[in-house]
């Protein structure tokens, strides 16, 4: 048995029927925060992302990183028993959390109008693609479809190209992070109302609320932005730039900070040129700014310029690969990578909280990922039922399917 860190949210009990990534990632950050989890999953395959790569001795550590320290119970709940045990889970449970399509809950008669009377303190959560309501309510959804319908697509990659999805999946991990702080704060309302509420979040709504600068002028002046490649649409210098062995990124969002970077660049004649002299020309003249910089950081290399500006206090940073990420000494210093201790693939080194709370010290090691239905005898008893047979588990790729 697992069990979560003691953290702000110790005591509390989180019933998961999420699976993929919006929904397991809200869970994992209550998780981190002290919440006990039990994932729910369907029998003989669980969640899908059991199957995503990479994989190490047939098991899927793309899973083991988003469901550590979980529980898993496996439940079919059109069958009247395993009914009848995750309705006793309910009863015992703070939190609900799914992400199934809106609709699929009332197949089982388990959306919260069905159940908020007898549960009536369950904070009951809700993540999908686009919401409960609205004429997207009923279409499948993916980051990829909420980044493409967002914007975000048409905002990102190089200038003057077609536009590119992110890198992450920006849509499943900044929804789950809405979800968790929903999540959090109906359960901080509770401690005084003694009720429940119903978290309603979709992706797409949170991926608007993320489109910052760009919908901010679309709506005040009409201006459709376009991919800007690295530099930011509105600041001057704020780019990543070429330098004697390779790229820099460089931030200057103020008057006295590009006077520091002229000057540590030995032009100090761009603070008197009259195209640089405030923001708006700056920017109005990007382009030529960007090559006399890039003229001038030719003299030295990425780590020099990076020593140099930084002890200026100009920020400043090399561009980082994901092999450097890892063995960053500010990463590690944080204990942003803890150990794993997984019975079938060791040792596994994974992220680690970016939740830093005084007086809660998280452990350098972390309890692994569930096998499917590894919970299910200490569940049966935790409720006073007798013991059954183990579901088979899940070893290898499993074959998604629709619950």
């Amino acid at each position: 048995m697992t069990t979560a860190p003691r953290g702000p949210l110790a005591g509390v009990r989180i019933l998961d029927l999420s699976r993929v990534l919006a929904g397991p990632y809200c869970t994992t950050l209550l998780w981190e925060l002290g919440a006990e989890v039990l994932k729910v999953e369907q029998p003989g395959h669980g969640d899908d992302t059991r199957a995503f790569p990479p994989f190490q001795q047939g098991e899927s550590v793309y899973f083991a990183s988003i469901n550590r320290g979980k529980r898993s119970l496996a439940l079919d709940l059109k069958n009247a028993d395993d009914r009848r045990v995750f309705e006793e889970l309910l009863g015992r449970s703070d939190v609900l959390v799914e992400n199934f399509r809106p609709g699929t809950m009332e197949h089982f008669n388990l959306h919260y109008e069905a159940i908020k009377n007898r549960y009536p303190s369950l904070v009951y959560a809700s993540v999908s693609g686009f919401g409960h309501t609205g004429p997207y309510r009923d279409l499948p959804a993916y980051d990829l479809i909420v980044q493409a319908l967002g914007g975000m697509i048409s905002i990102n990659g190089e200038e003057g190209g077609q536009g590119v999805r992110l890198g992450v999946s920006l849509g499943d991990l900044a929804a789950g992070t809405f979800a968790a702080l929903a999540i959090a704060s109906a359960l901080y309302e509770r401690r005084a109302s003694g009720k429940g509420r119903f978290i309603d979040i979709a992706m797409l709504d949170v991926q608007t609320m993320l489109l910052e600068s760009a919908l901010v002028r679309q709506l005040a002046t009409g201006e459709t932005q376009t991919p800007t490649g690295s530099r930011h649409p509105v600041i001057t210098p704020f780019d990543v730039f070429a330098a004697k062995d390779g790229r820099i990124a460089i931030g200057c969002a103020n008057e006295k900070l590009f006077d520091v970077l002229c000057d540590a660049l030995e032009r100090p004649a761009f603070k008197t040129d009259p195209r640089y002299d405030n923001i708006y020309l700056r920017f109005a003249n990007h382009v030529a700014l960007k090559e006399e910089i890039e003229e001038a950081l030719k003299a030295k290399t990425v780590a020099e310029w990076v020593a140099l500006l930084r002890e200026r206090g100009v920020p400043a940073a090399p561009i980082h690969t994901m092999a450097d990420v890892v063995n960053d000494p500010q990463l590690q210093a944080r204990d942003m990578f803890v150990t794993v201790k997984d019975p079938e693939m060791g040792d596994l080194t994974m992220t680690g909280s970016a939740f830093k709370i005084s007086g809660y010290a998280p452990s350098p090691t972390r309890p692994p990922a569930p096998n499917l239905d590894e919970a299910r005898a200490d569940v049966l008893a935790e409720l006073g039922r007798p013991a059954e047979q183990k579901r088979k588990r899940v070893k290898g790729p499993a074959r998604p399917q629709i619950w």
